[in-house]
């Protein structure tokens, strides 16, 4: 019953949500955020936990900011699907330049790899990168209960990505995304949690977390433009701030894939530190 009531609810969100005008939908989420700011319960404590690591001088007004920012990402993410083309492209930005990056990487051929934390709204950033006409993948984590997961995929389907499943598919998930890469996909990937436990041990706000080998070994293996992506709310879109990553090209493997992970941690830091309350991390994070 709890199973079939957690579905019920996700489908419940991406039908009726859509249908609110978007100043009611907005209030109806603030409130939820305010609400469970107030209650304090686990997932507002670790969120605290989390960002007293990024900022040991933490004010309570990040908190429910970062609150308000989580419940911003579901309330997009619930209206995504009803949205036109041209409605994603005015809803996300980036500079120039570092539009003329991805541009230019996927005209090579080569594919892109982006490696995102878990802020502000990536799935905005995806419905954008199909907008654009580039060809992208990505890779999801099995939820509990599998309706939730099926909604989730078919959700990421209708923006226009392929989704295979991090565990249980046919193919190991980074032959998939090495075989996108050569046909010149975009792979995003979120790289700031480890799902696996068997992550790479990196350095993070001066502690120790592990993260996902994946980006840097697909960097390592294909040779495609590695890039790390922070993404912030504006008041209208989600705006990112792309991060170039060049991995080493000598030593054993190993050693390099730890080298560009810690990379990419140091790069989801610097983006982070610059807009913590964009960052949506509510679970356990350092070792």
């Amino acid at each position: 019953m709890k199973d079939r009531l957690t579905e019920f609810g996700f489908a419940a969100g991406w039908r009726l949500v859509r249908a609110l005008p978007l100043p009611a939908a907005r209030a109806l989420f603030n409130f939820a955020a305010d609400r469970a700011y107030r209650q304090n319960g686990p997932g507002t404590q670790r969120l605290r936990k989390n960002l007293t690591q990024v900022d040991p001088q933490l004010s309570e007004d990040l908190v429910r900011d970062a609150l308000r920012s989580y419940a911003r990402y579901w309330m997009e993410a619930f209206r995504l699907p009803s949205q036109t083309k041209e409605q994603f492209l005015a809803g996300f930005g980036m500079s120039a330049e570092h539009y003329d990056w991805l541009k230019t990487g996927m005209a090579e051929g080569r594919g892109v790899i982006l490696a995102l934390p878990h802020m502000g709204n990536w799935d905005a950033a995806a419905a954008w990168v199909v907008s654009n006409g580039w060809p992208m993948v990505t890779v999801a984590e099995r939820l509990k209960p599998e309706g939730v997961f099926r909604q989730f995929v078919a959700y990421r389907e209708k923006l226009g990505m392929e989704v295979i499943p991090l565990t249980g598919g046919q193919r190991a998930p980074l032959d998939v995304l090495a075989e996108r890469l050569g046909q010149g996909w975009v792979v995003a990937l979120l790289g700031d949690r480890d799902l696996s436990r068997n992550g790479v041990e990196v350095e993070f706000f001066g502690a120790r977390t592990r993260m996902p080998g994946g980006p840097a070994i697909l960097a390592l293996r294909t040779g495609a433009p590695l890039i790390a992506a922070d993404l912030s709310f504006t008041e209208t879109q989600t705006y990112a701030v792309l991060r170039r990553i060049t991995p080493p090209t000598e030593g054993p493997l190993d050693e390099r894939v730890k080298a560009t992970t810690q990379l990419l941690a140091d790069a989801y830091a610097a983006g982070i530190a610059e807009h913590p309350q964009d960052w949506h991390m509510l679970q356990k994070l350092w070792l």
